[in-house]
């Protein structure tokens, strides 16, 4: 008789995985009342020893996650204000924690990164229905809808209104909003 090799877990290295993986270490944070850079270092270790608890990240996927967790950790005040604002009938405490996680990983990359909106929607709705509640995805899909509209007018000049050309010594010195802030992204 013949046995079946198990095979070991692919690496995964979708932006999506690398999502969840920060989702999780997040969650775990505060549940425990922990720092998220040390949940996630913790994470990592484990996942890299082998440790099936999170998904086995590939190295882009990993620093993809890393660099959300590292951005999650330096603007986190910003990122949870910006939500305070955005959410409508609500309070932080009233919210599952779930739906809060899901919505500041998801805000802070809306925010911080050149990643396009749809896809980091996209993704938080699945996280939100996978971890969350009944009503987690439509909730998630209707606050970052709204801040992703926000987000879109803050950004565009008010109609009719003309934009100065900016001279050789001010282009240099504008900050571009669509740069990063503090952070490169690898291409999806």
């Amino acid at each position: 008789m013949t046995r079946r090799r198990e095979k070991a877990p692919q690496a995964v290295g979708t932006r999506r995985a690398a999502r969840e993986f920060v989702f999780r270490a997040l969650f775990e944070a505060d549940r425990g009342d922990l720092p998220l850079d040390a949940v996630f270092a913790r994470a990592e270790g484990a996942m890299l020893s082998g440790d099936d608890t999170y998904p086995r990240l590939n190295p882009e996927a990993l620093e993809f996650a890393g660099q959300l967790a590292r951005g999650l950790v330096t603007h986190r005040a910003e990122i949870d204000d910006l939500l305070r604002r955005t959410i409508r009938g609500w309070s932080f405490e009233q919210m599952a924690q779930t739906d809060l996680n899901v919505l500041r990983l998801a805000a802070f990359e809306m925010t911080h990164t050149r990643e396009p909106h749809p896809p980091v929607i996209e993704s938080a709705v699945r996280i939100a229905r996978k971890f969350g509640g009944d009503d987690s995805g439509r909730f998630v899909n209707g606050v970052l809808g709204s801040l992703s509209r926000a987000l879109q007018t803050e950004a565009r000049p008010p109609a009719g209104a003309e934009q100065p050309t900016p001279g050789p010594e001010q282009a240099a010195d504008a900050p571009d909003r669509a740069e990063p802030h503090g952070m490169e992204t690898p291409d999806p």
